[in-house]
């Protein structure tokens, strides 16, 4: 999808809102600077920062995202609310904003997108003049929600994996067998995939146990 490559590069993962979004502002788009640039500020900004564990909160449904975590070209969005969270070297951040909807064909949260990257830029260069010297100037986004991380980092040995497709079938697994373990992981697979009606991030947490597990 063009304009994401940078942002995917950062490891940038977007998601449905998680929790009450930001009041919309109503005031029309002012940029016209097209969605691919709006990502290569982002992404300048978030490097600056030394951002990790990134995630940009949208508000739409697990079925509007693509199995690799980016937005599908066809995603119809419940409002313009955007919310960027993330860990930073001025400690973790959260950013959000609705100030802004869509005009012509350019869609609101992106113009929103755009409003945080210009505001991480403006933020950034205070440091220019020296007024700040330990990020102080960050420190009103210093709150991270829960949520942040990917859901797949909490299964790293076999026994997470077990109990995550245990969780998924809604049935203990009748043994740690080969063959065993190979069905349930198909049926796992079968039963989360998103284009079958499933959930995204149950899907990619039953494919981090398949990797687990080495199947």
């Amino acid at each position: 999808m063009s304009g994401y490559t940078e942002l995917r590069d950062l490891g940038v993962t977007f998601r449905p809102f998680d929790g009450p979004k930001p009041r919309a502002g109503g005031t029309w788009s002012r940029f016209d600077a097209p969605w691919q640039d709006t990502c290569a500020l982002l992404a300048r900004e978030l490097r600056h920062l030394d951002a990790k564990n990134i995630v940009v909160e949208l508000d739409l449904q697990e079925r509007d995202l693509r199995l690799d975590g980016l937005p599908r070209a066809d995603a119809r969005l419940a409002s313009d609310a955007v919310r960027i969270s993330f860990e930073s070297k001025w400690g973790p951040q959260r950013i959000e904003t609705a100030e802004f909807t869509g005009r012509w064909n350019a869609p609101g949260w992106q113009a929103n997108v755009r409003a945080i990257a210009l505001g991480l830029e403006a933020l950034r260069k205070v440091d220019r003049y020296g007024i700040s010297k330990r990020g102080e100037q960050y420190r009103g986004w210093r709150a991270l929600p829960q949520n942040v991380g990917d859901p797949t980092d909490k299964i790293v040995t076999r026994d997470d994996a077990l109990v995550l497709l245990e969780h998924v079938l809604g049935n203990p697994l009748a043994s740690t067998s080969p063959a065993v373990l190979g069905a349930a992981v198909k049926e796992a697979i079968r039963k989360t995939h998103p284009d079958a009606g499933g959930n995204a991030t149950e899907f990619r947490k039953v494919m981090k146990a398949k990797e687990v597990l080495g199947l």
